[in-house]
């Protein structure tokens, strides 16, 4: 059986891409040595892949921002505003993505989403009726050469034609997608040629939309799409992921293709569905090991579900992870801090691959020496699993009551007592949470790390950046402030840090956009807040202003998706016990005289799953986790939240039902088109639709913003209007930052004038 790879992490195991991308960014490296970092980064993760039996790699998981930039600058589409003459060239994608480049003009930056429902967020494509595809960028050409002459099989991954229209969007005016089809085939079909004549024998085209709810035209999109490939002459492997495909069954059974990989991580029960009805020369690739976890598999177990498959299809079944390894760490060997028992349950992507290996031994040797051994494994892991109950925080669970979620009085008589406390104007500003993390702090936080300073000494400097923090919102006349985050490494680890029965590591870095990356949590144990986790901080924030000081923590929605969670607990279990922590912490912060208290939750959408009938039930237990955490509060305690890069529309009911008093919004890259589920809606609190877009380094216009301001006034209340960025300013500069901020402040003010 072969082992089937559907792609490697990019940024490397101690994220040399992140940092050599910055340096180019910066001007510090040339593009020739970016491009020759990128190359030795690319062939030593196709060597692992190969030294663990891999025999097809995959080329086209590289990406230098985002994969699916990639495949759109492959197809030229590019928007105007992003070119520099008639060529694409690598400058070309970071002014699509970020807005600027080394090269070229700066220009808005195209928008960025999430990629269905993980923490991946793609440049999403921009499509116009006119739209014209060529082959303009040959990335995915070149690296199947670098494969080749390493002396290995080649395996093109590209995103399949249908996900790349409905992932698109239609700019600047509405219309069809799907009437771009037609042109766009022959274009997909020129790549495949192309990879043909390169010598490929297989190629991965990933269909993820088939996961989702598709009406009848693009429903028949597929059929259309496929049929124009039956003359190419490479095999195509039809790849899906994240959910369950069997609701287009029918669909895919009629397509042409040689070969059907199925997640079998997220919908194991699918299997049942197509195993009947695969024909008798398809390839039938089964995602069996989570390609979006780290937690290592129970192989003994899988082996035992899939040993009836294996017999029946033989070299017909290839072993897969359920979808590329984009979204775990790079390698486990790196982590020599981890307690023994903790690091023996995990599998970064190197080992992944190498349970793929583990899983074909159990399959095809199964009564060797080596088979028993793995099984072994298998036991010794389920056993440390179960020693990592607390009954105690079980039987907290257990006492809660119907009140412990719902606020004292409704939004109406809550919202008169906190403009009684507050005393804000119309159209109050804010910032989101973080502000710049800068050299002097990460290297402040490194001497910390490494003992060189003791911690007293860092706990005195990092007061002096705070107080630096609230001194220089104060002056540009920001209404509520925030204390500036330099103390956290990132909004959710620095919670995992403090928290029981959480665990973290040093190099478990994640790629999340670009060159921006996190180091998701490892939840092993049932968790509990044994000690406050930013009670001094804000106490100390709040003495050093009469302004209000935002307390600023983390939701139980987003830091259980921002981890990695155990998988023997319900994820609804394990946020509620995540909510109580929380909850604790907000009475803490309430007590000491904090007026307002965010609790910011990025990732309520992120959980939602890809099927509309299955979305009730994670709405209801997302929803309650987050007025659990914040339902102790007075009336005259303000409740916030934020939410990033998301479509709101379909979700509009839940996010009222989380019942906070403000909520933000990323806006700004959308034009405040996000905006229109309050057209339909009405939301009944208080809102604040990002104006800019902090992901851009580009100085937001005061003019642009105050349009921006005005299309909201349209759509809600002015006195339910907030004004902030879209996101927290952690990655930006102070260069960047106190312009971006001053022109915010003056926009109000014109805005106040004109409005108020």
């Amino acid at each position: 059986m072969q082992l089937n790879s559907l792609g490697f992490p990019r940024i490397g195991r101690r994220r040399e891409l992140k940092f050599a991308l910055e340096q180019y960014w910066r001007g510090e490296l040339s593009r020739n040595e970016l491009v020759a970092q990128a190359k030795a980064l690319r062939q030593t993760h196709w060597q692992w892949q190969a030294d663990a039996g891999v025999e097809r790699l995959p080329v086209g998981d590289f990406a230098y921002y985002d994969q699916v930039l990639t495949l759109a600058a492959t197809l030229n589409v590019i928007p105007e505003r992003h070119r520099d003459g008639d060529k694409v060239d690598l400058d070309t994608l970071f002014r699509v993505a970020r807005g600027r480049a080394p090269s070229g003009k700066a220009a808005a930056a195209a928008e960025m989403t999430k990629y269905f429902n993980t923490n991946y967020h793609y440049i999403v494509p921009e499509l116009h009726p006119n739209q014209t595809f060529s082959i303009a960028w040959t990335q995915l050409f070149d690296e199947v050469e670098e494969v080749k002459a390493l002396g290995y099989d080649p395996k093109p991954c590209i995103l399949g034609p249908v996900s790349f229209l409905y992932l698109s969007k239609a700019y600047g005016s509405e219309f069809d997608k799907l009437s771009l089809l037609p042109q766009l085939l022959v274009t997909y079909a020129e790549l495949l040629a192309r990879f043909a004549a390169q010598g490929v024998s297989w190629v991965q085209i990933e269909e993820p939309v088939l996961a989702l709810d598709l009406d009848e035209s693009w429903q028949a999109a597929f059929a259309t799409a496929y049929q124009a490939f039956t003359c190419v002459s490479v095999k195509l492997l039809l790849t899906t992921y994240y959910g369950s495909v069997a609701h287009h069954a029918d669909i895919i059974q009629t397509l042409p293709v040689a070969g059907l990989h199925l997640d079998l991580v997220s919908a194991p029960e699918q299997l049942e569905v197509f195993l009947p009805r695969l024909g008798q020369q398809q390839v039938l690739s089964l995602g069996l090991i989570n390609g979006r976890n780290v937690w290592a598999e129970d192989l003994d177990l899988i082996a035992e579900r899939i040993a009836p498959v294996a017999r029946e299809l033989g070299d017909r079944l290839w072993l897969a992870t359920s979808c590329s390894l984009l979204h775990t760490p790079v390698d486990l060997d790196v982590e020599t801090a981890l307690k023994p028992e903790l690091k023996r349950q995990l599998a970064f992507a190197r080992q992944k691959l190498l349970e793929l290996r583990s899983l074909n031994t159990l399959l095809t040797v199964p009564n060797g020496a080596d088979a028993a051994a793995i099984a072994a494994e298998c036991v010794a892991r389920r056993t440390a699993r179960a020693q990592a109950a607390d009954a105690a925080v079980a039987a907290r669970l257990d006492a809660l009551t119907k009140a412990d979620f719902e606020r004292q009085s409704a939004f109406p008589e809550r919202q008169q007592q906190q403009q009684q406390r507050l005393k804000l104007p119309l159209l109050p500003t804010t910032t989101i949470g973080s502000f710049p993390q800068t050299p002097a702090i990460r290297g402040l936080r490194n001497r910390f790390r490494k003992g060189e300073i003791s911690a007293l000494e860092y706990d005195n400097q990092l007061r002096q950046v705070c107080r630096n923090t609230i001194d220089r919102q104060l002056k540009l006349g920001i209404d509520v402030l925030v204390h500036g985050e330099a103390e956290r490494n990132d909004m959710v680890e620095y919670f995992g840090e403090q928290l029981e029965g959480v665990g973290f590591t040093k190099h478990g870095w994640v790629q999340s956009y670009g060159s921006r990356c996190v180091k998701p949590p490892l939840i092993y144990g049932d968790v509990s807040r044994p000690k406050p986790m930013t009670l001094d901080w804000a106490e100390y924030a709040q003495s050093l202003t009469d302004k209000p000081v935002k307390g600023m923590l983390t939701g139980p929605v987003t830091i259980l998706h921002w981890s990695f969670a155990r998988e023997d607990i319900s994820r609804d279990t394990l946020c509620k016990q995540i909510a109580l922590a929380i909850r604790d912490e907000v009475a803490d912060l309430e007590r000491v005289g904090i007026a307002i208290i965010q609790i910011d939750e990025p990732a309520f959408r992120e959980g939602l799953p890809l099927r509309r009938c299955d979305w009730k039930a994670y709405l209801d237990w997302a929803v309650d986790s987050f007025k659990l955490s914040a339902a102790c509060v007075r009336d005259n305690t303000q409740i916030h939240t934020h939410m990033c890069y998301s479509e709101f529309n379909d979700t509009i009911a839940a996010i009222a039902a989380m019942d906070a008093d403000v909520i933000t919004i990323e806006t700004s890259r959308s034009a405040m088109e996000l905006l229109r589920a309050f057209e339909d809606f009405e939301y009944p609190a208080e809102i604040g639709p990002g104006v800019y877009d902090i992901h851009s380094p580009n100085t937001p216009d005061v003019g642009a913003m105050v349009t921006l301001m005005e299309r909201a006034a349209r759509r809600i209340p002015l006195r339910q209007l907030w004004v902030n960025p879209d996101c927290g300013l952690k990655t930006r500069t102070w260069d960047e930052v106190e312009p971006a901020l001053r022109n915010m402040v003056d926009a109000t003010r014109e805005l106040r004038r004109r409005l108020g």
